[in-house]
């Protein structure tokens, strides 16, 4: 995702109007906006400062980031990306969010995972950033999941390929919540099934694996995943053999989990989203029913 701010200069009036006014319209009302490139889709009028305060590497060629957003107007709906300003690079970033939106309201915290490119972003990301780096982020997207109490209960399909598996996570991870907050209170949204397919190359490239596989056996009635790997080298581990098919995901897959109380949450390269989304409206699912975001 390439989005342009025009310096160092400016994200910094961006930070000191932030501090000031709590927000920034992106539409007009500042003298700040001028020069930047808003991102398409829907975008929050909120830029929030942020603070790492975590990093790990989820694969050879994905780190994740924790960052602190202090901002208590900056929220999110699960599935929804941020823009990423760093001082003193001109490209904005865009990446999706992979926590729950229940990890902002009690600890104020955001997860991103950023896979490594030659994108300025990506390249700060893995090369530059540490501890305690100062950034910016400001919501968008309206690829999101977030039913109310009394929305009609939905089960949930994911379709995942590689680092799609971002903004999918946070919609599963949210779902848990759901579910955790069903059991515990009795109330709230009754959310039904909910299957994860998730393809990559490898099951080394396999994101969050651990953080899927705990869901699972949290809550093995309402929660299951296929890993798929597709150029696999190396033998499986006995974890996680039950769950990896070699191979691409099927139509057929995901044709068996066609009903009029399903929704299709789709996410990865742009090839696969048009042919998963393509195959579900040829088999009359409702594009009310079919989300996808594409990579661009």
């Amino acid at each position: 995702m390439y989005r342009f701010f025009p310096s160092y200069s400016d994200y910094r009036k961006l930070i000191y109007h932030l501090k000031g006014c709590q927000g920034l319209r992106s539409k007009g009302s500042s003298p700040f906006t001028s020069g930047l490139a808003l991102s398409p889709g829907w975008s929050a009028e909120i830029v929030s400062a942020a603070k790492v305060c975590g990093a790990a590497s989820e694969s050879p060629s994905v780190k994740s980031l924790r960052l602190l957003v202090a901002d208590q107007d900056f929220s999110f709906k699960a599935g929804q990306w941020v823009d990423f300003f760093i001082p003193g690079v001109s490209v904005v970033g865009g990446f999706s969010i992979c926590s729950s939106p229940r990890l902002l309201e009690q600890e104020r915290m955001i997860e991103l995972a950023v896979k490594y490119t030659n994108h300025p972003p990506a390249l700060w990301v893995h090369n530059t950033c540490t501890l305690d780096s100062e950034v910016a982020v400001r919501v968008g997207g309206e690829f999101f999941f977030d039913p109310q109490p009394a929305d009609a209960s939905r089960n949930l399909v994911l379709i995942a390929g590689g680092v799609g598996i971002n903004p999918l996570l946070s919609i599963l991870r949210h779902a848990a919540d759901l579910l955790r907050e069903r059991a515990n209170k009795r109330s709230g949204y009754e959310i039904g099934t909910i299957k994860l397919f998730y393809s990559a190359k490898n099951t080394s490239e396999l994101l969050f694996k651990k953080n899927i596989l705990d869901l699972v056996n949290e809550f093995p009635e309402k929660i299951a995943c296929s890993l798929h790997v597709t150029k696999q080298t190396t033998q499986i581990g006995a974890e996680l053999k039950p769950y990896i098919t070699e191979g691409r995901i099927t139509e057929k897959e995901i044709r068996d989990h066609i009903s009029k109380e399903t929704l299709f949450y789709i996410c990865g390269p742009p090839p696969m989203t048009d042919f998963f989304s393509k195959q579900l409206e040829n088999h009359h699912v409702s594009k009310e029913h079919i989300c996808f975001e594409k990579w661009w």
